[in-house]
């Protein structure tokens, strides 16, 4: 029902405005204008595509797969997690008490970062610039998840990011378990305050040094846990992409 005409705006229209109904002064049928004015209503409703700047939901940035099915870069990405999947075994196994993943392929380059963590957070504090060491090589893979994700749009490269994250914290665990009872040999060569151990100055710092077995254990399962979400999200966008192939 229309108060006043759609089209001339006159008033007041007849009480009964189905067919054939129509405007006193511009003649339209009101019953016409009715329809047109209630699918161009639906049609407005209704979510349009999404334009090329708009930023999607979380949960479909994480879960987006390639428009096009591409068997060699499909086949590629399963190869590459199979072997991510079988490495991340062998580093979960290793015990952190003793630091036996000093002697991995990713410790070295996490062991890069983690120096210039110290550099880089040198700014805030002796305390902030001790835990820059770190935070740096937490940061390094952080930083590959969020390009993966926010700038190339590629959840799976992403995975992956988070995966060496996993590994990361992994790599962590030996240095926080060893600052009660320091035996691993540091950069310096020394072992303990004598070496410059980070994280015997920093749980000291806070009260925490007792602690420390319990919280590289912790560190360990946590990287552990994140790791085997990686493999785990990167599994789901494989098999979305294959069901999605034709």
């Amino acid at each position: 029902m229309f108060a006043r005409c759609p089209k001339c705006g006159h008033a007041p229209l007849p009480a009964d405005q189905s067919l054939p109904a129509a405007c006193p002064a511009c003649r339209v049928i009101l019953a016409k204008v009715g329809q047109t004015v209630g699918r161009r209503t639906a049609r407005d409703a209704e979510p349009g595509p999404a334009l090329p700047g708009a930023n999607p939901p979380w949960r479909h940035r994480l879960l987006a797969t390639p428009g096009r099915f591409d068997p060699p870069a499909f086949w590629l990405r399963c190869a590459l997690l199979a072997a991510l999947a079988v490495w991340g075994v062998r580093l979960i196994a290793m015990d952190h008490r003793s630091g036996e993943i000093g002697s991995s392929f990713l410790h070295g380059p996490l062991l890069v970062f983690h120096e210039a963590g110290h550099v880089l957070f040198r700014p805030g504090g002796e305390w902030l610039s001790v835990l820059g060491g770190t935070l740096g090589q937490l940061l390094m893979p952080g930083v590959i998840v969020a390009a993966f994700l926010l700038k190339n749009r590629d959840p799976f490269g992403a995975a992956a990011g988070l995966w060496l994250l996993g590994v990361s914290l992994l790599d962590v665990a030996p240095y926080v378990h060893d600052a009660l009872a320091p035996k691993l040999v540091l950069l310096s060569g020394e072992t303990g305050e004598a070496g410059g151990h980070d994280w015997i100055y920093l749980l000291s710092s806070v009260g925490l040094l007792a602690r420390a077995p319990l919280l590289g254990a912790f560190c360990h399962r946590l990287g552990a846990l994140v790791m085997l979400v990686a493999l785990g999200l990167a599994a789901a966008l494989l098999w979305r992409q294959w069901r999605q192939r034709q």
